[in-house]
């Protein structure tokens, strides 16, 4: 059958306790015999014979030579400690900084998210990027920036951005001196325009020509509104006026292109009607013409995509999404009015990205292209990715792609060109060779549907890219072995270069400083590790003659584990005479001379444990305590017999005594027992009164039996073994003592008093029969009758009915205080309504209710409950039961005896209901003052917060009824509804935590969340009403808290996503847009006042 794998599963298992048991008690038994301890015994004693263990899933720790379970195997590890993973070793030295190294210096950095400044950073990058604004404020005098926060932190931005060795930079102290709210989300645009106001404010004093009109000289063109009469020719006065812009706002919505909307911001609008020029040649209004004409173009011109409409059906703000294409190559000489110029070329250098489909939120990206190296990078905060050739990167290349796109279509104005180079978002490719050996351009075309700001850069001609080279004064440095593209060092402040060089060198150094520790704690784990297994490998002792020592597990366990092991420490194995207890030879390990030798040089402690260091002391004393085990468990077996026979009761010859027999029961059920202990103790405690003497037996607990007097010494001696102080837990009572004569007085009258509550509580019962089983009585018209609190009426039946272990002693309230309770200090009127009354089958009943209501009680009742609860009969509230005058009542049946069960009171109800019945109290009803009541209870019913209501989606066009019963009467509180409806639970419902001030159209919104079913779509209904509106409140809709709610859904409108309605729910209507109020953006103090500020 071939070789297999030896079992070991049952080799070191731990052997049963009978069969250690026995091999210990032989040998103990022999050493108390003979006084003598052999070396054969310790062995024995000490398991030193056991053979050496290999292959244990765990330590074993019966066996001293088995060292399994210390450390996992070659290839395995643990959660924590020496054998963790590499990887997990790693992490716990924190963050690896040399992870955050630029990857080259051709690598632009990032910026960092300080929570909401994706949008900051998108357009700080584009400026930094623009390599002719990066060494126009480069230009800046020093002594400029030191009043000049503003300008200073940008310069330091961007020199950190070009100079930096880490991958991105932090941008607080930039966004701190504009005094920007980090945590909400901007306009990128109206960051932009806001900032090159501030900018230019800033740069004015400097005297640098290039750096003082940088922000004009770059991103500023001219507009001009053109008013034309059509009658004469003739243009307004304002027509000539020039108008400086930075960004040209193109409408979106409905157009497909860049080219469109450039048709569209330059079309001409058509002026008549109501909506005449007043020409001041003609001197009359006419029909005019207005449009908008381009008197210059900036070096840098900007698009902002007004993809942000406002819908005036829900005053809310919507993002269009919807696909919009750009030229990589634009042509802007047709656009320019008198433009002498044929070609005024614009390439594509920036796309400013918005992800989200929500105006007020999303995600702000930015995709620019390096002028150096004509490559594009995604800048997404911290994260700076390339993308090739492309803005969209790989994407680029595919017609379908979803963010971006080529189409190989021409941009210029002709339709027809269009028809043939567009078809479907595709070219097709034969029209492609076609086109290109025609000799067709096709510059490349780019489509996106989240591009919210293009900018293109003016392509400038050979002699000025000559000129630009030469002033730019770019030059190659080698910093720190690498080369380095950058400005002229001189252009920026000395101190500035400094403390980016001070910072790239403290983080280079914390990357070395991380470098070294990882490689030092890894060489130091490793070496721990193969100290381990040397070690333990030489720690096994095969022949019982060679030496060997002693070592605490705890310690070894803790080594083999830990990667800066203590000393050694035996101490906890160590007996009071020092030495090895034979009671420690689980927690103790035998180790070979040469394993302990390594350990002990390189640790130290101790103290040192010898094969010869086991301690003879205990072992004699062990012996002795299982000699003494031996007598008593043999002494209990005798003792058992007598107390089984004493509990069933047999007769027994001699001397008597008392013990408590629950205490015996328990002395019996305990097994395995080697000596006393605390449970043998207070054999008579139970049964001994506080005067020392035998208690009653009718005392609770003082169940007792009689024991012979050989069983009662041995339980006497025992416990007085366990607890020699505590005389009273053994008190002696013999068979003729007497039982304590006080405490059966007590007993007696406790039993007399007894006797007399159960027999004034069956009185009660029969007195009141009717009350006591809730039975409501038919009332007669013209009868005297009282009205007492019906929740005192139920504390009443509840203690008259309680009897055994549930009967309490607590009496209830006297009645007069009850009654004072319910009139009120101003006018001693009633302050509770009485119960309202109903007809069944022609008799007069009362409507039972479930809250602090009144009921209606007999004369006789009344009377009786006065002479037994403190009652005052003519302080009474009286009631008469009249019937409308203009109703006959020969048809009122007979006053009888008749009751029915509150519980079916409502259930037949007769229509005799056209007889209309009052009850008139004495004293009266206090309106007033139950009005004030309620209208306070009211209020503060309207005003609940975080409270549950239950919503049912019903899938048919009707409830079922128990549904439509309980959200009709949920908010009854008088109401009672069956068991059944109590019980009821709902299938598809859900509770749903709300507030007073929660708006219908809110709860709408969290139908719609669980349910899936459109607000539109939603019927929603309490009881047979339906809920209209959406602005109104719950608590306006009497909507209160554990009401129940049902809803249909209409399937009228079609089903779309929840998120397109978050994006733009009318919540957003609340929110006040601040914009960049309270930020130096818009914040008119001058230069001076703000250095000031920032200096202080």
């Amino acid at each position: 059958m071939g070789n297999h794998r030896p079992t070991t599963r049952s080799k070191n298992k731990r052997s049963r306790p009978d069969e250690n048991a026995e091999a210990t008690t032989e040998i103990l038994r022999k050493i108390i015999l003979t006084k003598t301890v052999t070396e054969d015994d310790v062995h024995q004693l000490y398991n030193v014979w056991r053979p050496v263990c290999q292959g244990c899933r765990v330590n074993t720790k019966d066996n001293p030579n088995c060292f399994c379970g210390l450390i996992p195997p070659p290839n395995g590890s643990r959660k924590s400690g020496l054998w963790q993973k590499t990887s997990e070793i790693v992490n716990s030295l924190g963050p690896d900084p040399s992870k955050d190294l630029r990857l080259s210096s051709s690598t632009p950095a990032g910026l960092t998210n300080l929570g909401a400044t994706c949008y900051a950073n998108s357009i700080l990058q584009c400026l930094y990027m623009n390599k002719s604004f990066r060494e126009g404020v480069f230009s800046v005098e020093p002594q400029i920036l030191e009043g000049e926060p503003v300008l200073n932190n940008l310069i330091r931005l961007f020199a950190q951005l070009h100079y930096s060795k880490m991958a991105f930079v932090d941008s607080a102290s930039f966004i701190q001196t504009l005094e920007l709210d980090n945590s909400i989300q901007q306009d990128s645009h109206e960051f932009l325009t806001l900032l090159f106001s501030l900018l230019e404010r800033c740069l004015s004093q400097s005297k640098v020509s290039k750096a003082r009109t940088i922000v004009q000289d770059l991103f500023r063109g001219g507009v001009s509104h053109v008013t034309r009469c059509s009658k004469c020719g003739n243009e307004s006065e304002a027509s000539s006026k020039i108008e400086d812009f930075y960004g040209l706002e193109l409408n979106v919505k409905g157009l497909k292109s860049l080219d469109a909307s450039l048709d569209d911001y330059f079309s001409i609008e058509e002026l008549h009607g109501d909506n005449q020029f007043y020409c001041d040649a003609c001197a009359t209004r006419a029909d005019a013409t207005r449009s908008i004409k381009l008197r210059s173009l900036p070096a840098v011109l900007n698009f902002q995509l007004k993809r942000c409409v406002f819908l005036p059906n829900t005053t809310a703000k919507k993002k269009i999404t919807s696909l919009f294409h750009f030229p990589g190559e634009l042509n802007m000489a047709q656009r320019l009015s008198d433009c002498s110029e044929l070609d005024l070329i614009y390439d594509l250098s920036a796309v400013l990205i918005h992800k989200g489909s929500a105006v007020n939120s999303g995600h702000y990206t930015a995709h620019i292209k390096d002028d150096n190296t004509d490559e594009w990078w995604e800048f997404d905060d911290e994260n700076v990715s390339n993308l090739g050739q492309e803005p969209f990167g790989s994407t680029s290349t595919i017609s379908t792609a979803e963010i971006g796109q080529i189409e190989p279509v021409d941009c210029s104005s002709s339709a027809k060109e269009k028809d043939i180079l567009l078809d479907d978002n595709n070219m097709n490719v034969n029209q492609m060779h076609s086109l290109e050996s025609n000799g067709v351009s096709r510059p490349k075309t780019f489509s996106s549907v989240d591009a919210y700001m293009l900018m293109y850069a003016r392509k400038a001609s050979k002699s000025d890219s000559q000129r630009t080279a030469v002033l730019s004064g770019e030059q190659k440095i080698e910093k720190d072995g690498s080369l380095i593209s950058q400005e002229t060092d001189g252009s920026l402040p000395s101190h500035i270069l400094k403390d980016i060089e001070l910072s790239n060198a403290a983080y280079l150094d914390s990357c070395e400083q991380y470098k070294s520790k990882k490689e030092f704690m890894l060489n130091h784990i490793m070496g721990r590790r193969q100290e381990v297994r040397l070690i333990l490998s030489k720690a096994p002792v095969q022949p019982l003659e060679t030496p060997y020592l002693w070592i605490s597990t705890d310690w070894l366990r803790h080594w083999a584990d830990t990667s800066m092991p203590s000393i050694i420490d035996n101490t906890s194995i160590l007996c009071l005479h020092g030495k090895l207890p034979l009671s420690s030879i689980s927690c103790a390990k035998r180790l070979s001379a040469e394993a302990w030798t390594d350990l002990f040089s390189q640790y130290g402690g101790g103290p040192t444990l010898t094969k010869d260091d086991y301690c003879i002391d205990c072992i004699f004393e062990m012996g002795r305590n299982m000699a003494r085990a031996n007598i008593y468990r043999d002494q209990r077996l005798l003792m058992k017999e007598l107390a089984e026979a004493a509990l069933s009761g047999e007769h027994m010859d001699g001397k008597l005594y008392y013990i408590s027999k629950s205490w015996l029961q328990q002395w019996l059920r305990r097994k395995h027992i080697d000596l006393p202990c605390d449970a043998d103790s207070g054999p008579t405690a139970s049964i001994r009164c506080p005067h020392g003497e035998l208690m009653p037996e009718l005392a609770s607990g003082a169940k007792r039996v009689l024991v012979p007097e050989s069983l009662w010494m041995f339980f006497q001696e025992t416990a007085m073994e366990v607890k020699p102080d505590d005389s009273v837990g053994r008190s002696t009572f013999s068979s003729e003592s007497e039982p304590c004569a006080i405490c059966g007085i007590e007993l007696t009258e406790a039993a007399f008093s007894e006797d007399n509550l159960r027999e004034f509580k069956l009185k009660q019962r029969q007195n009141h029969e009717k009350l006591c089983m809730n039975k409501n009585i038919a009332l007669c018209p013209r009868t005297k009758y009282y009205l007492v609190p019906s929740s005192w009426l139920s504390k009443w039946r509840s203690y008259v009915n309680a009897g055994g272990k549930n009967a309490s002693s607590a009496e209830l309230d006297a009645l007069n205080n009850v009654i004072d309770m319910l009139l009120c200090d101003k006018h001693s009127k009633l302050l509770e309504r009485p119960p309202e009354l109903l007809w069944k089958r022609d008799l007069i009943f009362q409507k039972p209710s479930i809250t602090d209501g009144l009921t209606i009680i007999a004369e006789d009742d009344w009377r009786l409950f006065c002479e037994d609860w403190d009652g005052t009969e003519s302080k009474g509230i009286s009631a008469t039961i009249e019937i409308d005058s203009d109703v006959k009542d020969d048809n009122i049946g007979t006053c009888i005896d008749t009751s029915i069960p509150e519980e079916h009171i409502n259930d037949g109800i007769s229509n005799g209901s056209s007889r209309r019945l009052l009850v008139e109290t004495s004293p009266q009803v206090c309106e007033e003052c139950i009005g004030d009541r309620e209208c306070s209870e009211l209020m503060r019913k309207l005003h609940y917060s975080n409270e549950d209501i239950c919503v049912c989606l019903i899938s048919g066009k009707e409830p079922p009824k128990s549904i439509l019963e309980a959200s009709g009467s949920i908010s009854e509180p008088s109401r009672r509804t069956s068991k059944r409806s109590r019980k009821s639970t709902y299938g598809n419902s859900v509770n749903l935590n709300v507030s007073g001030t929660t708006s219908v159209y809110q709860l709408k919104m969290m139908i719609w969340e669980t349910f899936g079913v459109v607000k539109e779509n939603q019927i929603l209904h309490k009881g047979s009403r339906v809920i209209d509106g959406e602005t109104a409140s719950l608590a306006d809709m009497n909507i209160f808290p554990g009401d129940i709610l049902w809803v249909t859904d209409s399937k009228i409108h079609e089903n779309r996503d929840i998120a397109d309605e978050l994006s733009n729910t009318n919540l957003e209507v609340h929110v006040t847009e601040e914009g960049f109020r309270g930020s130096l953006l818009t914040s008119a103090i001058s230069s001076q006042a703000v250095s000031e500020a920032y200096l202080n």
